[in-house]
């Protein structure tokens, strides 16, 4: 009776340690802090809302945990579409630092998705292209190593449909080529074209700047309505180059600090001693190929003067 009580004493602790694992998990299921943080602490309202009979009915805490949150981010998914679509600007995921969330290692990160990865903008802004349950599969599964079946009751689809969801999902980011291994590129290969990028834009050099765009570049940033920011995204070599150089020419006390993120080394935007927003990159075959600014101040919110500094 001792060792049951025990155990039973246990699974508060157990439960809040699950925070951090929870918030990792929403936060690529939603692409922000903030929706994940509240879906996380609805997850929390929703365990302590059952009897204590209940609770102490549930066999793996966690499980229920991941299951009730992963069921909640669904639900916020479904909805994001429609709210997105009165966002001002171009809405881009929020910037996170590369081992912002730990402690949550995949089974065989030679056959999955790796974390860092996973919380790269070039996964994430795929991912807003996914459907609800093409993302939360994608998540669970190619992340987390969810076996199927688990995912199945989450979406409520049967195992073969899930799976036939993680397939599509994992072809949708492979086709964007938006990991390392897609591209045959090495962290080393990335940071060395991003710091002559921020060099040639610090420099004002605008023949050294555009040598480095690919020629279908495309720059897109985010600034909420809140801050200005391009309303469209910027294409083409010439109008990015021109679009870089023009932020540092309008405001030349803005410094840029080497920062890393799941996308590889990127850029915190200080003015001030305030972190007014984080650039990262896709390079591709030597050139960078997107260049996504988050600008929002709601989105800045874990970039402290500190954290992520590379």
């Amino acid at each position: 009776m001792g060792e049951e009580t025990d155990e039973l004493t246990d699974v508060p602790a157990l439960v809040h340690a699950e925070r951090r694992r929870l918030l990792s998990l929403a936060y690529r299921m939603l692409g922000t802090t903030a929706e994940a943080e509240d879906a996380v602490q609805e997850t929390y309202v929703r365990w302590y809302r059952m009897t204590e009979a209940e609770r102490a009915a549930v066999g793996n805490p966690q499980g229920w945990l991941t299951r009730a949150a992963s069921r909640i981010c669904l639900d916020v998914l479904g909805s994001a579409r429609h709210r997105r679509e009165r966002y001002v600007g171009e809405w881009l995921p929020e910037p996170v630092p590369a081992q912002h969330f730990t402690g949550t290692a995949p089974v065989d990160p030679f056959e999955r998705v790796s974390l860092d990865e996973s919380v790269s903008t070039a996964v994430l802004v795929v991912m807003e292209a996914m459907t609800p349950a093409e993302r939360v599969a994608f998540v669970l599964h190619d992340v987390f190593a969810y076996p199927f079946d688990e995912v199945a009751a989450v979406v409520g689809r049967s195992p073969a449909a899930v799976r036939q969801l993680a397939s599509s999902a994992r072809r949708r980011v492979r086709e964007h080529g938006a990991l390392d291994v897609d591209r045959g590129l090495d962290r080393g290969a990335h940071d060395e074209v991003v710091r002559a990028f921020a060099h040639a834009a610090g420099t004002g050099d605008l023949a050294a700047l555009s040598a480095l765009l690919d020629p279908s570049v495309t720059l897109r940033s985010d600034g909420g309505g809140v801050v200005s920011a391009a309303r469209r995204p910027v294409l083409g070599v010439s109008n990015v180059a021109r679009f870089v150089l023009g932020i540092a020419q309008k405001d030349p006390v803005l410094r840029l600090e080497a920062v890393r993120t799941g996308d590889g080394l990127a850029f915190r935007m200080v003015r001030g001693g305030e972190v007014r927003g984080v650039v990262n990159f896709k390079v591709v075959d030597g050139l960078v190929r997107d260049v996504w600014i988050q600008l929002n101040p709601a989105k800045l919110r874990v970039w402290t003067h500190e954290e992520g500094r590379a």
